[in-house]
């Protein structure tokens, strides 16, 4: 299958490169760095240096990629975690949620693209009973962070979603940790470790259906049946 990885230089970016080159995919990958392109050449894929606010630019390199499946792995996030830096990096992340999504999937559909698979977040419910579901509410009654984190969401799931001619997949990750991100343990309810998620963009690509799957460790946060039943993902899952 020929995909772009969207993000390919990111925490899910780098092992999800491996993965997918390591299953005979022919893989793009996007960064918006030059610095980052031999890297991901260096993995076996194909780099594009593109930045997803230039909606022109960003056509053009879809159209000349071709995929058959975009996975959309973007955020504009702090390499290290700063809580002075959080207000600004959290702004950043849900414009990019949303106007960055808005012109992937306005590329995607234009170049015919079949499937976009994106990142999520899986803790931005609305408060209730704990094993939230995919079909339970979003915290639209947040304030403050929380309402723009969830805002971005909305913004980032809607595009994914409601884009005509496109299956739109949507993968709720936990709490991230592991190499490249900005814990090395579980840290906070619902983790997932970085090389699981990779793994469960993979699965998606060749067995999920359009909609949404909640993708972190089961400890009792959200519920991940119809991710084990539907993907056959395992929160255990490692690269080594």
């Amino acid at each position: 299958m020929n995909i772009l990885v969207a993000g390919a230089a990111g925490a899910i970016g780098r092992p999800l490169v491996a993965l997918l080159v390591r299953a005979g995919h022919a893989v793009t990958g996007t960064t918006r760095s030059p610095d980052k392109a031999a890297g991901i050449a260096a993995a076996g894929a194909r780099p594009i240096v593109v930045d997803v606010f230039d909606a022109a630019a960003l056509a053009n390199a879809m159209s000349r990629a071709a995929p058959d499946t975009v996975i959309h792995q973007l955020t504009d996030l702090p390499a290290t975690f700063d809580s002075k830096a959080m207000e600004a990096a959290g702004e950043r992340n849900a414009r990019l949620r949303i106007e960055g999504t808005r012109n992937l999937m306005a590329a995607a559909a234009a170049a015919k693209v079949e499937c976009v698979v994106a990142q999520s977040i899986a803790w931005v419910y609305a408060d209730g009973r704990k094993r939230f579901q995919e079909t339970d509410p979003l915290d639209l009654a947040a304030t403050g962070a929380r309402a723009r984190a969830v805002e971005g969401v909305v913004g980032l799931e809607t595009a994914v979603l409601q884009t005509p001619s496109v299956a739109g997949i949507v993968l709720r990750y936990g709490r991230l940790y592991g190499p490249g991100t900005w814990y090395s343990a579980p840290e906070g309810a619902g983790p997932l470790h970085v090389e699981a998620a990779a793994q469960a963009a993979v699965l998606a690509v060749t067995r999920g259906s359009a909609g949404i799957y909640n993708v972190a460790e089961d400890d009792g946060t959200v519920s991940i049946e119809k991710a084990r039943r539907e993907l056959g993902f395992d929160p255990g899952f490692r690269l080594t």
